[in-house]
């Protein structure tokens, strides 16, 4: 009889094991994917990918048992050999191989060059070969800064006392109303995928006051721009007993500072191999929508056109705005109007107009909408009768407001969004592993 105990000790080792030092001169194993190949003649150059970078091993003809023409690029290999310090190679060491295993080869030729230093074809072939792409350095550190992110969400708001929690994505009725809805048959009934958890996240408050979720949603509209996805990933936390929506701002400026120093901390090596330069945000100003509005109207002498939502041209006025005037790479924007806010946004008691909600901008781009909710079951009766809505579909939603719910707001940040500004790119289709939109449903 055989049990199993835990996790199998491996004699590989890898690199971080080689890179602690201890092993000059001594023979160790290392397994990787066949990276590169560079015949200098009698010496060769193989260089492994591994999952925490590249690794240098010198083939020598006569002394490594191994035909170096059976070796091809995107071979799985196991070595054996022994390590020596050389500044030039990855990490400031290499392996002087005895012996190569080959674990398995590939079947055709790769269809791109993945091994040099920036990928050289269009983005369409990217994601037209995109799980053979993403093996190129560059490619692969932007969605390991990508899991800094979503580890800097989880363990920031971990700390903070929230609770994650995991909601469906079909509903009978979408959070948010509107057209831009995937509809879809659940056996003979109407259904949608959902645009937001924000129901279910506003329900769960009152069940545990902080929850936060990082997951899909979906969103029929039909964009073809730079910003725009069908389904991202969208950060969401919603938190009770707040004294005002100030107090949603607070926690993601939080959320962000520890983001920031994490990434710098833990993601070091990719945030140089992508050369990022990580933002402020010990401080971020906050301005009103329609004073914000005013100000990059007056400065930059542009006509105010939609009284009621911000155009893009205009949030990235704002954002050269703020960074001009207060070296600010993150801006909220509060307040705006609530013709242009989901019924559930309170809506401002001075000014009924407006909304105790807003948008953070990084860099003249929105990655953030939040806000204060509507938590008197009265309240958002009115505001569902005044807008014409039908409660239809709502119901297990509304009733527990009828039962008694805290003060409380949220927010959702666009993961794909937030990478994409933070490490330099001008499409979030780059910063998407495998991007849904108008045209592109494979891989």
């Amino acid at each position: 009889m055989e049990f199993i105990t835990g996790v199998n000790e491996k004699e590989t080792l890898e690199i971080s094991r080689l890179l602690a030092g201890g092993l000059e001169g001594k023979t160790v194993k290392v397994n990787g994917a066949v990276h590169t190949i560079r015949d200098m003649g009698e010496v060769a150059f193989v260089v492994l990918r591994k999952r925490e970078g590249l690794l240098q091993c010198v083939y020598e003809e006569g002394k490594t048992k191994f035909d170096l023409k059976n070796l091809k690029e995107a071979s799985t290999i196991e070595v054996e050999g022994t390590v020596k310090a050389e500044e030039r190679a990855p990490g400031g060491f290499e392996i002087r191989l005895d012996s190569i295993k080959v674990l398995s080869e590939p079947a055709a030729p790769m269809p791109i060059v993945i091994s040099k230093w920036k990928l050289n074809t269009s983005l369409e072939a990217n994601l037209n070969n995109r799980a053979l792409a993403l093996r190129n350095i560059r490619e692969r550190a932007k969605f390991r800064i990508q899991e800094g992110v979503v580890r800097g969400f989880r363990d920031f708001l971990y700390s903070q006392g929230f609770t994650e929690i995991h909601t469906p994505k079909i509903g009978a009725k979408s959070a948010e109303g509107g057209a831009n809805l995937f509809r879809l048959d659940y056996f003979h009934r109407p259904a949608v995928l959902q645009q937001s958890p924000q129901f279910y996240k506003q329900m769960m408050v009152g069940v545990f006051d902080r929850v936060f979720e990082t997951a899909p949603v979906f969103r029929a509209e039909k964009h073809n721009t730079k910003r725009h996805l069908n389904e991202y990933t969208s950060l969401d936390f919603e938190m009770g007993y707040i004294d005002g929506f100030e107090d949603i701002m607070a926690m993601e400026t939080g959320f962000l500072q520890y983001m920031i120093a994490l990434l710098q901390k833990d993601y070091a090596r990719e945030l140089k191999i992508l050369n990022v330069t990580l933002p402020k945000a010990d401080s971020i100003p906050v301005v009103r929508f329609d004073e914000a509005k005013k100000k990059v109207s007056e400065k930059y002498k542009r006509q105010i056109r939609n009284p009621y939502d911000l155009e893009p041209e205009e949030e990235a006025l704002i954002g050269q705005y703020f960074k001009e005037e207060y070296d600010a790479d993150f801006v909220f924007v509060t307040h705006y109007p609530s013709k242009k806010r989901p019924f559930y946004a309170m809506d401002d008691p001075k000014d009924p107009t407006y909304t105790l909600s807003f948008d953070l901008l990084y860099q003249g781009l929105e990655i953030t909408t939040g806000g204060q909710r509507i938590h008197d079951y009265r309240m958002l009766m009115e505001k569902l009768e005044k807008r014409g809505m039908e409660a239809e579909g709502m119901e297990q939603y509304l009733s527990v407001f009828k039962h008694g719910m805290p003060p409380h707001g949220g927010l959702g940040i666009g993961l794909e969004r937030l990478t994409m500004k933070l490490i330099g790119e001008d499409n979030v289709r780059e910063t998407t592993l495998f991007p849904r939109d108008l045209s592109r449903l494979e891989p």
